[in-house]
């Protein structure tokens, strides 16, 4: 199963909704996804306490990540990087397993022009750290608030295009680093 990874806590996030479309077009492919949101992370992941013993409420975040075929990351950019949250998450993540050998995939989106280059780059610097499988095509989406329609989607199907070479890319990419993810 690939996790589309929504990489923010902020509520109504632009990030969640191109995690949405990225599902739909794995939908389209029959690719088994889920979309796990750091929105919805339980409260009592952020005590200090928690990087010594991790809430049980934190159990089905770790395991949706140790269970995945492959990791889509869409990423925002805060202030130039990775969004906090974002990076405390993996922080709270078994060490080495969770990304050992495990497929990445990034998209990154933002308000400027570079479309969360930056934190797209910290990331992979992370991830191989982490001896993960980084698949090389990324997609940036530059100005993501003049990007979206009244409904929350893309508006530039050259876009949307390049999202679903993407994902196709990569679950093809994942099935060859061990588990396919099997079509439904």
């Amino acid at each position: 199963m690939i996790v589309i990874l929504s990489g923010t806590n902020r509520p109504d996030s632009n990030t969640r909704r191109i995690s949405g479309q990225i599902a739909g077009l794995y939908r389209e492919l029959k690719v088994p996804h889920q979309i796990l949101d750091l929105a919805t992370l339980p409260q009592e992941v952020f005590l200090p306490s928690s990087y010594a013993a991790k809430p049980a409420s934190f159990a089905p975040f770790a395991d949706a990540v140790l269970s995945a075929t492959g990791l889509h990351v869409v990423t925002p950019e805060y202030n130039g990087g990775v969004p906090g949250v974002l990076k405390y998450f993996i922080d709270l993540l078994k060490f080495p397993e969770s990304f050992e050998r495990k497929p990445v995939c990034f998209t990154g989106i933002a308000a400027g022009m570079w479309g969360a280059l930056r934190p797209v780059e910290q990331l992979q610097a992370i991830f191989g750290y982490r001896n993960a499988h980084l698949y090389p095509e990324r997609v940036f989406i530059p100005g993501i608030g003049h990007q979206l329609d009244d409904a929350g989607l893309l508006k530039d199907a050259e876009l949307v295009g390049r999202l679903r070479r993407q994902a196709e890319g990569f679950a093809a990419f994942a099935g060859k680093f061990g588990a396919s993810p099997a079509r439904s």
